[in-house]
């Protein structure tokens, strides 16, 4: 789109060719008129311009017309009156301060404070940020960048007798604006609702879905849980770089913004218990006795709204397609992790090894079984744990980082884990006491069977040629029974059988040279 003219400079260029056409003394009125109406303006008002020109050797450089501007005294007064330029004026006045008219005082004030600026004066940081300006990002193609962001419910639910206001965790993609996972909290969530909700985006199978994978990039806020060692190191070890964005900058992540403003209206309005709902006089509720959900209820309503958000909702920033539509046509390459390695790197490692001792696993003054550990009192292992779910750790080898098993609290174990861990100690025992029988069975010195008079060989070092023979000799093996070529000779052929082929056409005397 093209930029409008500058009228400044069109108004310096006719009035330079005016002023050159008056200098060869061929300007005439009619020139003067035709340069006014094409300005809007009276015909003196060009000789004004003109009489500029020549006073600028023949450059017309018009004199700004001067106002009122506030000084650094009215300014104060305007922001200790939150604004208020005509409460501000006053009390300018009544102190003896040289101001101007009331209008006047208005006009200098806009002219000095943006909009912005006075909303801020009025309302504080957050009404001025109503009128900044952001930009919108290139969507890139999936996986490219995900925002991820907190929203708390504005609806009360049930948990076990308490009421609360839920949590939701949401792993968003930036090129569809695909929710890929979530993660939902009866409290603030902390680390483990960032990292549960972390697994939820990166698997695809047939319970998270089409959308995942391992994105390149990942927004987040200031927030500590986002920022914490745990989820840092996890997205490292995938390779996601972390862009912390600002704190207050909603705009640095509109995606997921989007996400959370579209639940709270198109859900939470319409759930019981909704927090913002009208009320009477006095901040009464309209129902007081109305019956709240219950924190699984909740959960199917959040999932149900996730999956009519992703496959059936459409936006205008995608064309008018739905996110599964717009994941599904975009060609980009998917990497994805298996769930076992995203296990490991999306939980929490304890810092040094630990030894396992005849009780287990003792952390925090706890001790952590399983059935795997039988026979391995005296070894060392890596701990992980996902935070605030200390009743099952992992176990790694602190060497090579394979998985050993899982361990839970001794003093929380089922009944089933007791029977285990019993089971496996008497399948150890009954392994040893095999391995013993075989080794006092195998004690004795075993010889080889003998067609012929010869010493006795140990089976143990006889040669591998030997056995063969020897074993071919025990079962009647001869080897004529064998058609190789290359070890039974063929027999003569049988001269009855044979004639002599006739000799070639042209190997034949003529009559006339035989001797």
């Amino acid at each position: 789109m093209p930029h409008p003219p500058d009228l400044n400079a069109l108004r310096a260029a006719a009035v330079h060719q005016l002023y050159t056409l008056q200098q060869s003394e061929r300007l005439t009125r009619s020139r003067i008129t035709g340069v006014a109406d094409a300005f809007g303006v009276d015909p003196r008002t060009v000789d004004r311009w003109l009489a500029n020109a020549r006073a600028n050797h023949g450059i017309y450089q018009p004199s700004g017309r001067a106002g009122f501007v506030l000084t650094p005294p009215m300014l104060d007064a305007v922001a200790r009156w939150r604004g208020n330029a005509t409460a501000a004026w006053r009390e300018l006045r009544a102190e003896g301060h040289p101001v101007p008219s009331l209008a006047t005082f208005h006009r200098a004030t806009n002219r000095s404070l943006t909009p912005g600026m006075r909303a801020g004066l009025r309302a504080g940081e957050k009404a001025r940020r109503h009128f900044d300006v952001a930009g919108q990002r290139q969507r890139h193609h999936r996986n490219y960048a995900w925002e991820t962001d907190h929203v708390e419910a504005s609806v009360k639910v049930r948990v076990e007798g308490h009421i609360r206001k839920p949590w939701i965790t949401f792993f968003v993609d930036c090129a569809t604006s695909a929710i890929c996972g979530l993660a939902i909290s009866p409290q603030r969530p902390s680390r483990e609702g960032v990292l549960v909700a972390i697994r939820d985006a990166i698997l695809i199978d047939e319970h998270h879905g089409p959308f995942g994978g391992i994105p390149t990039y990942l927004r987040v806020d200031g927030g500590k849980e986002f920022l914490c060692a745990t989820v840092t190191e996890a997205l490292g070890v995938l390779g996601t770089e972390i862009i912390a964005l600002p704190p207050f900058t909603p705009e640095g992540k509109g995606n997921v913004e989007a996400v959370n403003g579209a639940i709270k209206k198109t859900l939470f309005a319409g759930m019981p218990g909704y927090t913002h709902a009208p009320t009477l006089r006095g901040n009464k509720p309209v129902d007081p006795d109305q019956p709240l959900l219950h924190f699984e209820a909740f959960v199917e309503q959040v999932l149900t709204w996730v999956h009519h958000w992703n496959h059936q909702h459409t936006l205008k920033g995608l064309e008018g397609r739905t996110p599964r539509q717009a994941w599904d046509a975009d060609p980009a390459l998917l990497d994805t992790v298996t769930a076992e390695d995203l296990h490991t790197y999306t939980l929490e490692r304890h810092g040094r090894p630990l030894t396992i001792n005849n009780s287990g696993v003792r952390w925090r003054k706890r001790n952590y079984i399983a059935d795997w550990m039988h026979g391995r009192v005296g070894e060392k292992v890596h701990l992980r744990y996902l935070p605030h779910h200390d009743h099952r750790v992992e176990l790694y080898d602190p060497h090579t980082g394979r998985h050993l098993g899982a361990a839970v609290m001794a003093q929380q174990a089922t009944r089933e884990q007791t029977r285990s861990l019993t089971q496996a100690r008497r399948r150890e025992a009954d392994r040893l006491r095999a391995q013993l029988k075989r080794a006092e069975k195998n004690r004795n010195q075993r010889y080889a069977a003998a067609t012929r008079p010869t010493p006795p060989v140990p089976l143990d070092v006889m040669p591998e040629e030997e056995a063969l023979e020897h074993l071919r000799t025990l079962d009647g093996f001869t080897p004529a029974e064998q058609a190789l070529p290359d070890l039974i000779q063929l027999p003569e052929p049988d001269a009855a059988l044979t004639r002599p082929l006739d000799p070639a056409p042209h190997l034949t005397t003529h009559p006339k040279d035989q001797p």
